[in-house]
């Protein structure tokens, strides 16, 4: 073994003893907290819904349905602000009123208790999640729904009739007006079936989840009917947009037969990074990342070009099919570079990271989730999140650039056409 080998691995090993397991222990729990974020967010809000269905439950059983109330002086009326809270967290929700046409206003014994800290505690909620997502209501829910005086039974009806609205509102809203600028489309998986799912960034620098479609894989028919559905929902795919892709070959498939050589694709870099090194032995990974990312990180479409080419030459010397991957789809990597994308606007179209963190947010929700009862399940709950994760975007950085990319490309698109013209001529 060499010296300097021998030397590394000691100092490793010291630094070990000296940091000890509690060292290891705090960094996991960095980690860990740090990807809980997103679903203690999500159930936060779905312990505001529970909260709210499980007061609205009540004002039901005590003034009846509508068509055969069970007390003729109780009137129900809308709902007003108030707050309860959700383990430790105050969380504002509305509560629904209730009136006596003699006494005025009906308390609910419900929002009594949750106004309460302690009443909701962070153990019922998290065995409510559980419970709401894998329908285990007999088992998981009771406890919760007895604190309030509401049967398991009637919570699950309301729940599953609330994420059912969602995939409704979801699936049926109107796209008419909305104006695109860029389209991430990648897949998520769930109970053996593929959802390809489509997120857009408007002129403005505004994201909107559009929309998915359900198949058993990834290919360019389940592609197509998504782009149908937008088009049905009123959202006009003009050849203006710049569509950002893994590489999937099913998406760009459909993407090509639709816009042809109009088609503006940014490929992940990411991927295709990662692709490259998977050729690779260890030892030319980095190195090979290094080159790669540098390549990207040159402002002019010909300096980035020119040392993508030098890392082709490199990588041949290594391994011929990590340099195969890279031509693969050297042109669809510089798109952005032809457009001449600022720097910042750049960071967020070069890769599909917007929508996989949309996704992430996705899975953390439903991770709880060991068996779906059919497709209307998967749809309604992946609706539900999808609309949840909206509420949490925000203006992407650079977004006052858009209106120069659009100009570029309008001038790019301009310029190919009389080119082609002319050849035609010739």
């Amino acid at each position: 073994m060499r010296k300097d080998t021998i030397q590394r691995k000691n100092a490793t090993a010291t630094l070990r003893q000296l940091r000890g397991d509690e060292w290891m222990i705090e960094r996991m729990y960095q980690v860990i907290a740090q990807g809980k974020q997103a679903f203690d967010a999500f159930a936060l809000e779905m312990g505001r819904t529970l909260a709210e269905t499980i007061m609205y439950i009540e004002r039901e059983e005590k003034a009846g349905p509508d068509y055969f109330p069970t007390d003729p002086s109780l009137q129900k009326w809308a709902s007003q602000g108030g707050s309860v809270f959700i383990g430790d967290q105050k969380v504002r929700i509305q509560v629904p009123r209730l009136r006596d046409r003699g006494k005025g206003e009906v308390s609910l014994d419900s929002y009594g208790k949750m106004k309460s800290r302690g009443q909701f505690s962070e153990e019922l909620l998290q065995k409510a999640l559980r419970g709401l997502s894998q329908q285990k209501y007999q088992e998981t829910v009771v406890e919760s729904a007895r604190a309030f005086g509401v049967s398991p039974s009637t919570v699950s009806s309301h729940i599953v009739e609330i994420t059912t609205k969602k995939l409704k509102e979801f699936a049926e809203r109107s796209l008419t007006g909305f104006r695109p600028f860029a389209i991430f489309i990648d897949t998520v998986h769930r109970g053996g079936e593929a959802f390809i799912v489509a997120l857009a960034i408007d002129l403005a620098g505004n994201k909107l989840a559009l929309g998915f479609w359900q198949g058993a894989t990834e290919n360019s028919d389940i592609c197509n009917a998504l782009l149908a559905d937008l088009e049905r929902r009123g959202m006009k795919l003009s050849k203006r947009i710049i569509w950002i892709t893994d590489g999937g070959s099913g998406v760009i498939k459909s993407l090509r037969s639709r816009f042809g050589k109009k088609l503006i694709h940014q490929r992940c870099t990411i991927h295709k990074d990662r692709n490259i090194q998977k050729h690779l032995a260890k030892k030319y990974r980095k190195e090979a990342a290094d080159r790669f990312r540098t390549a990207l990180d040159q402002v002019k479409y010909d300096d980035a070009k020119k040392m993508l080419l030098e890392l082709e030459v490199w990588l041949r010397e290594r391994n011929e099919s990590a340099a195969n991957s890279l031509m693969e789809a050297l042109e669809e990597i510089l798109t952005l570079h032809h457009l001449k994308v600022p720097g910042i606007l750049r960071k967020t179209l070069y890769s599909t990271n917007p929508i996989e963190s949309m996704f992430s947010i996705v899975r953390d929700s439903e991770a709880n989730i060991k068996f779906y009862r059919g497709s209307h399940m998967m749809q309604r709950w992946l609706a539900s999140v999808l609309l949840y994760a909206e509420t949490r975007f925000r203006k992407i950085k650079g977004f006052k650039e858009i209106w120069k990319v659009r100009k570029a490309i309008k001038q790019v698109q301009q310029t190919n056409t009389v080119e082609a013209t002319e050849q035609k001529a010739a």
